[in-house]
């Protein structure tokens, strides 16, 4: 590996996730290098067009080509093709259904999907529409987004009974998206569709924005006699992978362990 290209990429995300200029000294002390090295380094990310320094301040900054050209990947990256063999290693894990769904609106759009392989199994579609108050990969994304009563309102109108167990008062939907925040996972027991279970996390990508959720629909007989949590964990540590494959940063994201603390206390 080339140290001194490993040690200049480093500087960049550095300075980036700082979110706030630097100077030689910030830069020595985060890498632990000679101020003669950092400033050498700066100096070349400056010169390559990777960094401006202001000079009033002599303090550094990234400049804005990171943006250009993370714009120009993002757009390029189609997000099903990266995150799909993250949905195949949970479905070959776990034998149950596992989809790739985005938030269009009230309702929920499948991107991908692989079918359990089991005798009884949960039906979905790619292409297929689901209301997002009613679905565990609904509830993941809007939970996500930290939606206040007025915004439930003004998404979804009024909240529709698909069967008898679907939500359809705004201060119970509330209750259970801080329920999913706070556990990390969305639970859908047959609001959808009775006979089905499902679970949903979302996905961030670098800028910390939920841009998709993965889900597991299980049949409501064999979701009764499995360990819900057992299973949320696996599809928690598959998010948590794929955000980590759109750019986020794994720190950012709760791991099990966090989880089942919080269950805990």
């Amino acid at each position: 590996m080339d140290s001194t290209l490993a040690k200049g990429l480093a500087a960049i995300e550095w300075m980036t996730r700082r979110q706030r200029p630097c100077r030689v000294t910030d830069l020595a002390q985060a890498f632990g290098m000679a101020r003669s090295n950092a400033h050498r380094t700066l100096q070349t990310l400056v010169d390559c067009g990777w960094a401006v320094q202001d000079p009033d301040t002599s303090a550094y900054r990234p400049s804005l080509r990171l943006f250009e050209l993370g714009a120009l990947v993002g757009d390029a990256a189609d997000v099903g093709a990266l995150l799909r063999p993250h949905l195949a290693a949970l479905a070959q894990q776990t034998g149950e259904t596992i989809h790739l769904a985005v938030l269009d609106g009230a309702e929920i759009v499948y991107l991908d999907k692989f079918d359990s392989p089991l005798p009884v199994a949960a039906y979905s579609r790619i292409g297929g529409r689901a209301p997002a108050y009613c679905v565990a990969s609904g509830k993941a994304l809007l939970a996500a987004a930290a939606p206040n009563a007025p915004a439930l309102h003004e998404r979804f109108g009024t909240l529709a009974a698909h069967t008898k167990n679907s939500i359809t008062d705004f201060d119970a939907l509330l209750l259970e998206l801080e329920r999913t925040r706070t556990r990390g996972y969305a639970e859908n027991r047959e609001e959808w569709r009775l006979g089905v279970c499902g679970l949903g996390v979302p996905v961030f990508n670098a800028r910390g924005e939920a841009v998709a959720a993965v889900g597991m629909s299980v049949p409501s007989i064999r979701f009764a006699r499995t360990q819900a949590r057992g299973l949320a964990d696996r599809l928690m540590a598959c998010a948590r992978d794929a955000s980590v494959t759109l750019g986020y940063r794994a720190s950012a994201l709760p791991t099990t362990s966090t989880i089942k603390r919080r269950r805990s206390e």
